[in-house]
C-alpha cells in the first residue's frame, strides 16, 4: 500500500479531531459493531478447496478495499454480512488513495465498522510516514486500530529495497507509536507469508495481526502466531460490491466483536 513536522506538531497543539488539510471528516461514532449476518457464506471468483477450518465457520466478515474497488453499494454489503471494512489511505509521505474520501465517507454512512490502512514505503522515513497518515486519517470515537500494512514489494518503480528484520522491527515500532498517541489505540499489522519469516514481524510485542493466507489456513502458514484477522481471498464475490474483491474473517464470536478491540 504508499508531510511535513510542522503540521503534526500544529495538529498536536490544536487537539483536532482528525487530519488536516483534506481529511475526511469524523462525524459519527464507530463504536458499535452491528453483525447483520454471522457466518456468511460468499462466492470466490477462484475458490480453494479448505483442508481442515474452512472461512465460513467464522462468524464475523470483513472486506478490505482501494482504488480497485469502485462504485459499491454499502448497505447491500452489509446486509449481506459484511461486518467491517479496512480501507487503504495512505503510502509512503506523498500517496493518498485517491478512492480514501469516498469509501471512508459512504461505509461509515452505511454504518460499516472501518479503519485506515498505510502501505509502508522502506525508502522513507517512519516518521514522516506516520506524520502523513495523521494528517489525513481522523480520529473518530469508538473507531476500529487503524492498520499498517508491511510487506514486500518487488514491482515498485521507486523503491525495491529490503531492510533486515532488526530495523525493519524498530521502523515499524516508530510508526506503530505515533499512530498509538495519536489515535489512543496501537495499530494492527498486515503482513504476508514471506515477510513474516523473512523479518521476524511477529517478535513486536503488543501488536494485533492480520495475516494473509490464501491458500492455507493461518495455523499452517504461520505456525504458532497470534492472530486478530485473517485474509483468506483475493477473488471474493460479495453482493454490492461490482467485482473481487479480498474478505476476511475476525479470529473470534460475535460478542467479542461487540467489544473489539476490548
Amino acid at each position: 500500500m504508499r508531510l511535513a513536522t510542522l503540521f503534526f506538531a500544529l495538529f498536536v497543539l490544536s487537539g483536532c479531531g482528525g487530519g488536516g488539510g483534506d481529511a475526511p471528516k469524523a462525524s459519527r461514532s464507530d463504536a458499535a459493531r452491528p453483525v447483520e449476518v454471522s457466518y456468511p457464506k460468499f462466492g470466490d471468483a477462484d475458490p480453494h478447496p479448505w483442508d481442515g477450518r474452512v472461512p465460513s465457520s467464522y462468524a464475523v466478515h470483513g472486506l478490505d478495499v482501494s482504488r480497485w474497488q469502485k462504485g459499491i453499494d454499502w448497505r447491500t454489503a452489509r446486509n449481506a454480512g459484511i461486518s467491517f471494512v479496512f480501507i487503504k489511505a495512505t503510502e509512503g509521505v506523498e500517496e493518498l488513495d485517491p478512492m480514501f474520501s469516498e469509501h471512508w465517507a459512504a461505509a461509515g454512512q452505511a454504518g460499516v465498522p472501518r479503519a485506515a490502512y498505510h502501505f509502508y514505503y522502506f525508502c522513507a522515513d517512519a516518521d514522516d510516514q506516520a506524520r502523513w497518515f495523521i494528517r489525513n486519517v481522523p480520529r473518530v470515537p469508538g473507531g476500529l486500530p487503524h492498520v499498517l500494512d508491511l510487506e514486500w514489494n518487488p514491482y515498485s518503480p521507486t523503491c525495491t529495497k529490503r531492510p533486515d528484520g532488526a530495523v525493519v522491527r524498530a521502523e515499524a515500532d516508530r510508526f506503530l507509536d505515533m499512530l498509538e498517541a495519536h489515535y489512543g489505540q496501537r495499530p494492527i499489522v498486515y503482513t504476508s507469508v514471506d515477510f513474516w519469516e523473512d523479518t521476524g514481524i511477529d517478535q513486536l510485542r503488543g501488536t494485533r495481526f492480520w495475516l494473509r493466507s490464501v491458500a492455507d489456513h493461518p495455523r499452517v502458514r504461520y505456525p504458532g502466531a497470534r492472530w486478530d484477522f485473517w485474509q483468506y481471498t483475493g477473488t471474493g464475490l460479495v453482493p454490492g460490491v461490482p467485482g473481487k474483491v479480498d474478505i476476511n474473517v475476525f479470529r473470534s464470536s460475535v460478542q467479542s466483536w461487540k467489544s473489539y478491540p476490548g
